[in-house]
């Protein structure tokens, strides 16, 4: 061991964002406990599966995917929530790398061929200073060994909080928001799309749409969480 790290352990020990518990040295985010009890969906085994089925009738998916149920209250709401406000991009980077190594041993799981994260609005980025779904597309792009490309889609209008509204007026707050730069690069190529939570699915129906108006793209998503019936 190192005796600098030693020190740094005892003066900032690394817990689980989580249940809060000091990580062992063998820990990456999550403890080996809240790894295990995770309520994972095994979406990617499934095509057709109850999230894919949200998009239905809505916007031409080739296919649809989290990792776990997102449910208010839980330890894992708490990691989602230092992820996204409590500047911690490596519990997205971490959670997204574990996801991708499932979903690259997964032979039900279609491997696109770019990795694409929600954009946020420049001036919510600048407040926040990261975008916790460039976080979990990185470590995505990892254990995937896809790149990941976070130029390309962009946000420049900003748009009021999706919180409190409506499905259909989550949608008609986001569409048309979001903008494709240089569209010649993802022409002909399946694109994933990448973000932390998926509630009603509005925002990524509205950048699956800017992305399908390109030549030859398909599409497919991926979230750490889909918060059903939240």
């Amino acid at each position: 061991m190192n005796p600098l790290t030693d020190i740094l352990s005892l003066l900032l020990p690394r817990t689980c964002p989580a249940c809060r518990k000091p990580l062992k040295d063998w820990e990456e985010c999550l403890c080996l406990v809240c790894l295990a009890q995770l309520p994972v969906t095994h979406f990617h085994r499934d095509p057709d599966n109850p999230l894919a089925e949200i998009f239905w009738g809505r916007v031409k998916l080739l296919q649809a995917v989290a990792w776990f149920y997102f449910r208010k209250g839980s330890v894992y709401q708490d990691a989602l929530h230092k992820l996204k406000y409590n500047n911690r991009p490596d519990i997205g980077f971490s959670l997204g790398k574990q996801f991708g190594y499932e979903l690259y041993q997964s032979n039900k799981f279609i491997k696109p061929d770019i990795l694409i994260p929600v954009p946020l609005n420049p001036k919510k980025l600048r407040k926040r200073g990261y975008n916790q779904s460039d976080a979990i597309g990185k470590g995505l792009s990892t254990s995937l060994k896809i790149p990941l490309i976070n130029n390309v889609l962009t946000r420049p209008v900003a748009t009021s909080t999706q919180t409190r509204k409506s499905r259909y007026e989550r949608y008609l707050n986001v569409t048309g928001k979001f903008k494709i730069r240089n569209p010649a690069l993802l022409e002909n190529r399946h694109v994933l799309l990448i973000d932390d939570v998926i509630t009603t699915g509005a925002t990524l129906e509205a950048c699956a749409e800017e992305l399908l108006a390109i030549p030859g793209v398909s599409v497919s998503v991926a979230a750490l969480a889909w918060a059903k019936n939240e």
